[in-house]
């Protein structure tokens, strides 16, 4: 068996019709350009190729962007004042910190500190509680993406065993919540689950995103199965993410390549979430997140 690759390319070009769409219609109702803000504190080159795509992607669908970085040693009262003052600016509508943190800040900071209503990838408080609720809310755009690739390849969650690699607070955990409201059977896993592959082999569909390359192998997955890779690991010979695609590819049914899939589709949705921001401080509150994004006649041509 080898298995079928899903790209994201082919939904990252729908997503961008609905993306440019959506914002045309933000503005001819008053509400301000989309602008999304990213912080980075010192230097990671996971989360630097990550803003680079951001850059990219956000330049094709005319969502602006402006990069700010805080030297590695930047205080807690520093990130504190930078997250102030992007909240505050009426002119940015998104804002996402690039993770991880440097060891001497804590998550905490940015939890506490970033606006629910320009929170794009849902990590505060506010946005993870009305996920887990099943309220309108800005949910983070990775596993958002994922479902965008297993709903445009036609998939049926319903009553699919599911198992969630890594327990992040932008991936894992948001992930096993949304597969679990589509009806999917979840199991979430971790560095302290015992024997991986007995988990893994029972599974029709295996999300990955715990930042550890070649974590799951070909003799780990149920034959036929989907695996969805999120990781993004920097090696010498490139980026590759947590599954070992050679001998993962001979047995899954269906895998996302590293790079080329999830990626493309991550950085669009979370280009929608900034447009879907700008319409929730339009409306006042996150309950407008629904109506962020209106069909398009160009996006459903495209879908």
């Amino acid at each position: 068996m080898t298995a079928q690759l899903l790209r994201g390319a082919p939904i990252a070009a729908r997503l961008r019709a609905e993306v440019q769409s959506s914002a045309q219609l933000l503005a001819e109702r008053g509400g301000v350009p989309p602008l999304l803000v990213s912080i980075l504190i010192g230097r990671n080159p996971a989360a630097e190729a990550y803003r680079d795509s951001i850059e990219r992607a956000m330049r094709r669908v005319g969502v602006g962007h402006e990069p700010l970085t805080l030297d590695r040693a930047a205080s807690a009262a520093e990130l504190i004042y930078a997250l102030q003052q992007a909240n505050a600016s009426p002119r940015v509508t998104g804002i996402i910190v690039l993770m991880p943190l440097p060891p001497h800040l804590a998550v905490d900071l940015v939890l506490e500190h970033l606006s629910p209503l320009k929170d794009v990838d849902g990590i505060t408080p506010t946005n993870a509680g009305r996920l887990h609720l099943g309220l309108p809310s800005l949910r983070p755009s990775t596993p958002a993406g994922g479902l965008e690739i297993l709903d445009s390849n036609g998939f049926d969650l319903r009553g699919l065993e599911a198992v969630v690699i890594g327990r992040s607070n932008v991936v894992g955990r948001p992930l096993a919540t949304m597969l679990t409201q589509r009806h999917a059977t979840v199991t979430l896993c971790h560095r302290q689950t015992r024997d991986l592959g007995v988990v893994t082999r029972r599974a029709d569909l295996v999300a990955l995103g715990a930042g550890h390359p070649g974590l799951l192998r070909g003799d780990m997955v149920k034959p036929g199965a989907i695996v969805l890779d999120f990781g993004v690991n920097v090696v010498d010979s490139g980026i590759v993410g947590d599954a070992e695609a050679t001998s993962v590819a001979e047995v899954a049914g269906y895998l996302t390549p590293v790079p080329g899939g999830t990626g493309p589709v991550t950085t669009l949705v979370l280009a929608r979430n900034t447009v879907a921001a700008g319409y929730a401080a339009l409306g006042g509150g996150l309950d407008h997140v629904d109506t962020a994004v209106p069909s398009s006649p160009v996006a459903d041509a495209l879908a």
